[in-house]
Parts: C-alpha cells; sequence; structure tokens
C-alpha cells in the first residue's frame, strides 16, 4: 500500500511537469493525488466498487484543489488535473481495447462499461466538489464568514 501511495504521489507530480504548472505547486500536486488515490484505497476496500471509490477520490481531489487554489490564490485546475491522473482507469480502457482486438465482446463490453462510468464517476466528483464548494463559499460570503 505504501508502494501504491509513493506512485501516486509521483503520478500526480509528472503532470505538473508537463502542463507547465509553476513549479512551487508540484508538492502541493502531489498531495492532492496521493489524497485522492488514499481515499479510493480506502472506500475500494469497504465498497469493492471501483466507480464509487472513484466517484469518493474524484470528490477529495476537488476539495483540496478548491482549498489549495484559495490558500495558493491559483486557479484549482492546477491541482485537480494533476490530482485525478492516478485515478484515471488506464488499465481498464487497456484491457478493454486487447478484448476487442481478441474478439471477446462480451468482457470487452464489460470492461468498456466500467470504464465509461468510472470515467464518469470522476468527472461527477470533481463537478460535485467545486460546485458544493462555491455554494458553501457563497452561503459563508452572505453571513459574511471567510474560509
Amino acid at each position: 500500500m505504501i508502494k501504491q501511495i509513493i506512485l501516486a504521489f509521483l503520478g500526480s507530480i509528472f503532470p505538473v511537469i508537463l502542463f507547465n504548472i509553476d513549479r512551487k505547486k508540484i508538492i502541493w500536486t502531489g498531495f492532492c493525488g496521493t489524497l485522492g488515490w488514499v481515499v479510493y484505497l480506502t472506500v475500494h476496500k469497504y465498497t469493492l466498487n471501483p466507480v464509487s471509490a472513484s466517484f469518493a477520490g474524484a470528490f477529495s481531489v476537488g476539495i483540496y484543489s478548491e482549498l489549495m487554489a484559495r490558500k495558493l490564490k491559483t486557479p484549482a485546475v492546477q491541482f485537480s488535473i494533476p490530482g485525478i491522473f492516478p485515478l484515471v482507469p488506464g488499465i481498464t480502457a487497456y484491457t478493454t481495447i486487447n478484448n476487442i482486438v481478441e474478439q471477446n465482446y462480451s468482457l470487452a463490453y464489460s470492461e468498456g462499461m466500467q470504464t465509461v462510468a468510472v470515467g464518469g464517476a470522476i468527472a461527477f466528483g470533481i463537478m460535485l466538489s467545486s460546485t458544493t464548494f462555491r455554494f458553501i463559499s457563497k452561503l459563508m460570503k452572505r453571513n459574511k464568514l471567510k474560509i
């Protein structure tokens, strides 16, 4: 498990270099991906459902991204995009294509649907966390509270 967490950290750092994000934020994006992966592993351990685990991981990445964006005065996308890299269902997409090539269509359909469901869960988790955070910020602003 420690190895997975370290790899999630590194998997979130390398997109920072690829997307030319400010190098001062490199550690914070690594923590973002690590947080998302730890939440994913925890939820997956109890539910055995990669879709709900991906949603929970993406939701935590989104909340972390919004908080760090406020703290470091930068767009939240600079944290959320590298942060979701460890959650992306790359191996299931690969096995889907591999099963299509091997003409094993029933297994390809099953893997493909899981890939689409996980991708949708990631997108929905990021969207819901961003919307929730903005809604709470708006309420706090209306009541003159500060985050």
